[in-house]
Order: C-alpha cells, then structure tokens, then sequence
C-alpha cells in the first residue's frame, strides 16, 4: 500500500457516521482517509489529487517491518523498522493505527500526522480495514471515503500485472480484499463511496467530494489553501 496521511475533537459514532457540522477545536483541517484493497486504483486518485492541490495536502509515511520492495527507500515510501521497535513503538501509544498482514506490521505514527498538521496541510491516510476501525474510535475525526474497484477479477488482472505477488501471497490479497469490499460497502462506514470503474469519472466525483468537504471547513474558520 502506498501511505498517504490528519486531528479533531469528536469520536466518530462506531455505527452510522455523520458529517460534523461543528467548529473544529484542534489545528489544522480534518484527516482525510481513503480505503479499498490493494489495486483498486488509490494511488492514481491520490497522485491527480496532489497535481491539482500541490500546496493543499500533506504526506504522512508509514512505518512497517517489512523488507523494502525493489525501488522502495527509507523515509520515501515506508520508514522500515524491526518488529521489536515497532512493537515497543506501539506499546508506547505511538501509533494511530496499527495492522498486521503476510506476517509484517504496518502502522501511522502520530508523530507523522503531528508535522503534516504543524505545516496547515490536509493529512491524507491511505489504510486499510483495520486501520480505519480503529481511527474511527479515535477523536481524529477523518473524512472517510472507500473507493470500490469494478471487481475481484480486475483485481487480480491487476495484481497479476505488477509482477510482484506470489500465488500465496495474491490469494492473501484477495481475500484480504473482499473483506474490505464486505465492509467498505456496508452503509455508515463510510462517508462516500467511489466507484472506480472508469478514472476519469472517478476523479472527478473524489475530488468535487473532497473540495467540498474542505470548504466546508473553510466556512467553520479552518485556513486550508486550496491550490
């Protein structure tokens, strides 16, 4: 997953989830959380997302204890640190959100979402199901959106394509994925849901959502710059 990262006053309700329409007493706007399995096709509305708005959001790294991927650098696309780190890390109420897949230990540090606030940006999180539950019992208060591919099957295609699974670790991916289908697609989890069938019509309705939200917040007396 490619980690893109946000802290508010009020603990999002653990079953149907509403749009605060109060004035925000933390710094800095509101995270903004996209979910959906790995190769639904996040990082391509992420990537126009900060074309577009180069100045509007911030990205936070992830920690993981997994090995680095060929092309992957530290402090680039994941810190990479030692299980036992990690772990003590977490043990130390150092993380948001922590999950565990194929064996390794992903995490948002709360430090990483302190400095992209510090900076008066919108921290993007891009995280998975377990990640979201736990955010949403936090007093962040994310923006929360899932972005559904078209289908397991294209799924695969496109997993297959990367060349970088095997027949294991892909069959852990996918049903990984239809887990977070089951629970992105269930109402109140989420505060919008992209159907990411065709990008251009998906970019366009994530991002009329997401300048919506923003001004929104602009109106409560958030500074966010929108260019």
């Amino acid at each position: 997953m490619i980690s893109f990262l946000f802290i508010v006053n009020r603990a999002l309700s653990s079953s149907t989830l509403t749009l605060s329409s109060k004035k925000m007493s933390a710094p800095g706007p509101r995270p903004l959380v996209l979910c959906g399995p790995s190769g639904s096709g996040k990082s391509t509305l992420l990537k126009r997302l900060f074309a577009e708005f180069p100045n509007t959001f911030g990205f936070s790294i992830s920690h993981t204890t997994r090995k680095p991927r060929e092309g992957e650098e530290h402090g680039v696309h994941y810190y990479f640190v030692e299980r036992p780190d990690m772990e003590a890390a977490i043990a130390g109420d150092e993380f948001i959100e922590t999950a565990e897949f194929s064996g390794n230990l992903y995490g948002t540090s709360k430090e990483a979402v302190r400095e992209i606030q510090a900076q008066g940006r919108v921290c993007i999180l891009d995280i998975e199901q377990k990640g979201v539950e736990q955010i949403r019992q936090t007093d962040l208060n994310p923006i929360l959106i899932f972005n559904n591919p078209p289908s397991i099957q294209e799924l695969e295609r496109r997993l297959r394509l990367r060349g970088s699974e095997t027949e294991e670790s892909l069959r852990k991916r996918l049903n990984a994925a239809q887990v977070e289908l089951d629970y992105g697609l269930t109402p109140g989890n989420f505060h919008k849901i992209i159907n990411n069938v065709d990008i251009e019509v998906a970019y366009e309705e994530f991002r009329n959502f997401v300048v919506k939200e923003l001004k929104e917040q602009e109106n409560q007396g958030v500074p966010i710059s929108l260019n």
